[in-house]
């Protein structure tokens, strides 16, 4: 085959020296950059449109570095080759460097022309394709220091990218202005175990995605890895990673936890007003000692340590000191289960402001009406790998069943043509006659595609005791029950509701509104002020707190905490008890719960109780008519 200097001066008889040194010093010092075709083109295309004189078209030209890039790749020496040109005469060099001073001048160009040639190249396009190498040979520098300075770690979590030529090109030309988060083909780690391995990640600017995945497969790694850009982010694209919802706004976020405590807010309001107003000349004479009960209400409240104690605040929640001064309306927003401790008032707020969101959004969440409400598309996260849906949860999960479906038939008939395959070769492998046929059959085997099998998760199992006797009414009651912890403020006045073993009750109510009270209550552990609480002599109550890990003894086993709660049993039970998970069977016995989410609320509960008002009202028409007396109370309040 042909060289590339060959291949050169075949298509371009006419090609000057320079032209020439300059394309082959291209193919043979830098052709190990080049990894398709394109590359080769986006090189040296140009350049050889110009010396061609518009004699050949961008085909024709294509075809050209087609021959190039085939000869490239055949000659794996990739050995520099320089065209030789018959000199007129001897050159001494040394002669011709005495008269130059600077040691830097490039002298090859000027050898190679032969008497009384010029060159023909625009040396402004000459000056383009140069830059052009010297970006492609400042990005394989670039790779190559990456790939010996390891993976970029982030606590015990670690992040590794391949890298990609083109991306870094733009990033460093400052060309790159898209909003479009692109992360192909990287891996995740942490400490020894890989969560994600060759994987993809593409979210298109303005549209919102939901990441879900069992617990402990690295979702909150993963936005970790994105907010701390150990995975690669153009870095014009602004990144606020929290794990509840701010109101995002160019105010920046210690401004906005400011802004929360109104009285100081109002003070300082009034305070601005009528400063402005004395030094207008428009003041009637009191201002002075209003400002005078302002400044002294200020300091009664520390206002001046107001921006500290916001400071800290924003800390705990993971935002450093640069962080706090930015505005909280970032290009790429991580929400990382910003549900799990708002109350359905709050979560129902949350989903018609997301909704609303310019920007991008990945949100991992559990809660599928959430998903359902705000994601517009869903990323699943298995199997060290990131699959893509459009749509919303519900979408998501008849498109990933129908899919699992398709891959299991596709398994299992491949399966069956594999042990049809094998049953011949088994049965003929000895026959001579049957050589040919079964050497072709074994090739065939070899060149199947390997299919996987459906890899089931696992159910969880919870099991509930069973075979408790029947109680005659009433179970368990509240009558007239009046609570406090402080006389000045009651959590609950004239309190009266009741559970049987049938009841499937949720108590849904703000924060704070006294929810967990009135569970304790219930249970006996906390005592009313007045009124009556009333249990069956015979009943018997499990308690699954909220923060359960209050109510265990951490000096003791697993195995000491059941022997102590549940007397009687040998420790080959318990261990058994402790091995068993999944979720099976009817709960025998009436069921109170606390939550928030309201899937599981519409699966589980028949009664909706409102806390709120230090009471709590039975809505009759359950979870519907709940939210709709939420928006109603938004509409009223101004935030729809």
């Amino acid at each position: 085959m042909a060289s590339c200097a060959d291949i050169l001066r075949s298509e371009f008889p006419d090609l000057d020296g320079e032209v020439f040194a300059y394309l082959t010093g291209i193919l043979h010092g830098s052709g190990a950059d080049f990894e398709s075709v394109d590359e080769l083109v986006e090189a040296v295309g140009e350049l050889l449109r110009e010396v061609s004189q518009d004699t050949k078209d961008d085909g024709a030209i294509r075809d050209i570095c087609q021959r190039l890039f085939s000869t490239l790749q055949l000659d794996e020496a990739r050995a520099q080759r320089c065209s030789q040109v018959l000199l007129d005469a001897p050159i001494q060099l040394s002669q011709i460097t005495d008269g130059y001073a600077d040691a830097s001048v490039d002298l090859l160009p000027g050898l190679l022309l032969k008497r009384g040639q010029t060159s023909m190249v625009n040396a402004k396009k000459l000056e383009k394709a140069e830059a052009r190498l010297k970006a492609k040979q400042d990005k394989r520098m670039e790779r190559d220091s990456l790939k010996t300075s390891g993976p970029l770690v982030l606590e015990e979590a670690s992040a590794s990218q391949a890298a990609s030529k083109k991306e870094t090109r733009m990033e460093s030309s400052g060309k790159n202005k898209s909003y479009d988060v692109r992360i192909e083909n990287f891996d995740v780690s942490f400490g020894e175990r890989v969560l994600l391995a060759g994987a993809d990640l593409n979210l298109a600017f303005g549209r919102r995605y939901g990441l879900v995945g069992r617990n402990g497969l690295g979702k909150t790694t993963l936005l970790k890895m994105i907010a701390s850009r150990s995975l690669r982010i153009p870095s014009h694209i602004s990144i606020l990673h929290v794990e509840q919802e701010v109101a995002g706004d160019e105010t920046p976020a210690l401004q906005s936890v400011l802004e929360c405590d109104t009285t100081r807010e109002s003070l300082l309001r009034e305070e601005r007003d009528l400063t402005a107003k004395i030094n207008a000349g428009r003041g009637e004479g009191t201002e002075g000692a209003r400002l005078t009960e302002i400044y002294a209400k200020l300091e009664e409240i520390e206002a001046d340590k107001a921006p500290a104690r916001a400071s800290v605040i924003l800390a705990g929640l993971g935002f450093n000191a640069k962080m706090q001064q930015q505005t909280t309306k970032p290009d790429l927003l991580l929400l990382d289960e910003p549900t799990n401790m708002l109350d359905v008032r709050a979560i129902l707020w949350l989903e018609t402001y997301l909704q609303t969101w310019q920007s991008t959004i990945l949100v991992v969440s559990h809660d599928r009406n959430f998903l359902n409400a705000v994601a517009t598309d869903i990323i699943h996260l298995h199997s060290q790998r990131l699959d893509t849906y459009r749509g919303d949860f519900e979408n998501f999960m008849k498109i990933k069943e129908e899919r699992l479906k398709n891959q299991q038939r596709e398994y299992e008939a491949q399966q069956q043509y594999r042990e049809h395959i094998q049953v011949f070769i088994d049965r003929f492998r000895y026959n001579a006659n049957r050589a040919s046929q079964v050497q072709s059959k074994l090739k065939l085997l070899e060149k199947l595609p390997e299919l996987k099998p459906v890899d089931k998760e696992s159910e969880v199992i919870m099991k509930f005791p069973d075979g408790f006797e029947k109680f005659s009414p009433p179970i368990l009651q509240l009558d007239e029950v009046d609570f406090c912890y402080d006389p000045s403020h009651y959590i609950f006045r004239s309190l009266s509701v009741s559970a049987d073993l049938e009841s499937r009750i949720c108590v849904v109510g703000e924060n704070g509104a006294g929810k967990s009270t009135m569970l304790k209550i219930l249970m006996g552990e906390l005592a009313p002020v007045r009124g009556i609480r009333h249990a069956h002599r015979n009943l018997k109550i499990g308690y699954f707190s909220q923060h359960h890990v209050d109510q265990l003894d951490l000096n003791i086993s697993a195995v000491e905490l059941l022997a102590r709660k549940f007397p009687g049993k040998t420790e080959e039970e318990y261990r058994h008890q402790l091995g068993s998970y999944g979720i099976s069977g009817e709960l025998a016995g009436g069921v109170i719960l606390v939550s928030h989410n309201e899937r599981f609320i519409r699966l589980v509960c028949q009664e909706l109780w409102v806390c709120e008002n230090a009471t709590v009202t039975r809505i009759e028409g359950g979870f519907d008519q709940y939210r709709d007396i939420l928006k109603e109370q938004f509409r009223k309040e101004g935030f729809l």
